[in-house]
């Protein structure tokens, strides 16, 4: 963690609305259709030696129902009798019973220790299927959401193990040949955890591959577990398989096999001398000042500095580059320069393309160089910071806005989890290369926007709920704010007995629904078609957010719930519901 890069999650000022109102209860009718289930949803109930709370959060409060956002308004769940069943809504009023797609080849109830069974949808013709019993499929569904075109074909079959529920999946092409990356999670038992839960998390990240040209089986290729001490609220392997993003409250680390072990070892018996930087480097708002000690032999003639928008090669004689790669921020390329100083080293200015951009390394992932601060940068910065500190509890008591009393929070202000972090792992290295300290922002929800990037996240933010979506190719703009829904952090901390919360991938509305029966809707706020006036202020109000209550004929418990642009589906043992929440353009 030491060579990872600090960040920050940075809001977009545009997206929030410091003089929101709250939402205003309407009682507008919502259209609610319900589908009779022919067979009860397979859920599988905790065991008395589940006990702990990673076992309620990873399994007991399981979402059972999978929405493909490769294909719009398609549902998907597992029956007790094994069997895939699919809802594909195109028009409410003539809802069609829900279809069988796929047989599960194992009997479920056969194995005594098994949990829930459980799907992603990789690509818009592959799915990963998990029966619960720690067998893996890998499916070739074709064109889903059509009886026509859909036709679920296993393409790999194998025991993993101990039972996992698969948490995240992505399809790819590397090196010319199709790949598909699977994240597995477990609770497991920890011997070694005397004080603890007795349990540890474990998320195995595994990588299969198809044979070589004329094969077209697939076979595992790669296998690496993390192991942390809380299950993780977010976990999703970026599109082209090279890295790993999660959300935890407690960190997690990769686990060495016995090879990486054995190399580690070898490496030690090498004497631990530390080296000297390569290169030192400083840094104004303006521009990057890079310092290079030169050998004796070396003239300006044997100095090839190659200069780009976004990268930089330095090269000596004929020998390997000294430094080369991509820069951490775009650069005015043709306002570069290098000189030789008389001391016989080699300066070179970079002139920073977005001014005020403060760098956190040079080169992307390059350890050889070393970062010195200014002192005027170093005093700068503390007296930045100056207003945050004081040696008394209370220096200006008279002061209009006096500093925050905890003793003046209310209940829904309270965070149980202010450890949670955000960290992206490299797949090579398997080490941390961002983290983010997330602190009191509380992990809310994730949604997919857009099915070709990764899963979104969605985080209070003081009272409101920002929505997070990560860029895994833009180092410089890694998690983008993409949209907010107003006071929805404060609301959902006094909705006590919420199990689940959703969002519309258009961001139109946020819900959330109990354990039991009520279903809540927070729309964006949208124009008013007659005046209004606020009475108190005195002037009119252009627009209002509306709340709204669906109470479902059901007594049984929600078992999954989804969030469509046009649509709430809402999922209990014997019944689908479909609430229609905007109605299609």
């Amino acid at each position: 963690m030491a060579g990872a890069a600090h960040c920050s999650l940075q809001a977009k000022r545009l997206l929030l609305d410091p003089k929101f109102e709250g939402y205003k209860l309407s009682l507008e009718p919502l259209a609610c259709y319900q589908l009779g289930l022919d067979a009860a949803v397979a859920e599988v109930q905790l065991r008395d030696d589940q006990y702990t709370l990673d076992h309620m959060r990873a399994f007991g409060m399981y979402n059972y129902l999978h929405l493909d956002s490769w294909y719009q308004d398609n549902v998907y769940y597992v029956d007790q009798f094994g069997r895939v069943m699919n809802l594909s809504v195109t028009l409410d009023t003539a809802l069609q019973k829900p279809r069988e797609v796929f047989r599960l080849p194992t009997d479920l109830t056969a194995c005594d220790n098994r949990l829930c069974a459980s799907m992603h949808f990789s690509s818009s013709t592959w799915v990963t299927l998990s029966d619960g019993t720690g067998r893996l499929y890998l499916i070739k569904s074709g064109q889903r959401g059509s009886s026509a075109s859909e036709k679920w074909e296993i393409m790999f079959n194998e025991e993993l193990g101990s039972p996992f529920i698969v948490a995240h999946s992505v399809s790819f092409v590397k090196s010319d040949a199709h790949s598909l990356a699977v994240l597995l999670l477990r609770v497991e038992k920890d011997e070694l955890d005397t004080k603890g839960s007795g349990f540890h998390v474990t998320l195995e990240w595994v990588t299969i591959a198809e044979g070589k040209e004329g094969d077209h089986r697939y076979e595992i290729i790669k296998r690496r577990v993390l192991q942390g001490k809380s299950v993780p609220h977010y976990a999703a392997v970026e599109p082209s398989g090279d890295g790993l993003m999660i959300v935890s409250h407690k960190p997690f680390t990769f686990m060495q096999s016995e090879s990486d072990k054995l190399e580690e070892n070898d490496d030690a018996k090498v004497p631990n001398e530390k080296k000297d930087p390569l290169y030192y480097w400083q840094q104004t708002e303006d521009d990057v000042t890079i310092t290079v000690h030169l050998p004796q032999d070396i003239t300006r003639d044997d100095i090839k500095i190659r200069f780009s928008p976004d990268n930089i090669c330095v090269t000596l004689k004929d020998q390997p580059p000294l430094m080369e790669g991509k820069l951490y921020s775009s650069v005015d390329h043709e306002s570069c320069t290098w000189i030789i100083r008389e001391d016989k080293s080699l300066e070179i200015s970079l002139i920073k393309k977005n001014e005020g951009c403060r760098w956190t390394e040079l080169i992307i992932g390059d350890t050889s160089g070393e970062f010195i601060m200014d002192p005027s940068q170093c005093s700068e910065i503390a007296e930045s910071l100056m207003h945050l500190t004081s040696e008394v509890m209370n220096p200006n008591p008279d002061k209009e806005k006096p500093p925050c009393n905890a003793q003046e929070l209310e209940e829904c202000d309270a965070f149980l989890e202010d450890g949670a972090s955000l960290c992206r792992f490299d797949g090579d290295s398997l080490k941390i290369t961002h983290i983010i300290n997330l602190g009191s922002n509380q992990y809310l929800f994730s949604v997919v926007v857009n099915p070709k990037e990764m899963p979104c996240f969605c985080l209070r933010h003081d009272v409101d709920a920002l929505l997070w979506q990560p860029h895994s190719d833009q180092p410089e703009n890694m998690w983008e704010h993409i949209a907010t829904f107003n006071a929805l952090g404060y609301v959902q901390a006094s909705k006590q007995d919420k199990k689940f919360m959703a969002c519309a991938p258009d961001y139109s509305y946020a819900a959330l629904c109990e354990c039991l029966r009520r279903v809540f809707i927070y729309r964006q706020p949208t124009p008013l078609a007659t005046v209004l006036y606020n009475r108190k202020e005195g002037r009119q109000v252009g627009q209002v957010a509306k709340q709204l209550v669906a109470t479902l004929e059901a007594n049984d418990p929600i078992l999954g719930f989804q969030a469509t642009s046009e649509r709430l589906f809402v999922l209990t043992t014997k019944t689908l519901f479909l609430i229609k929440v905007n109605s299609g353009n």
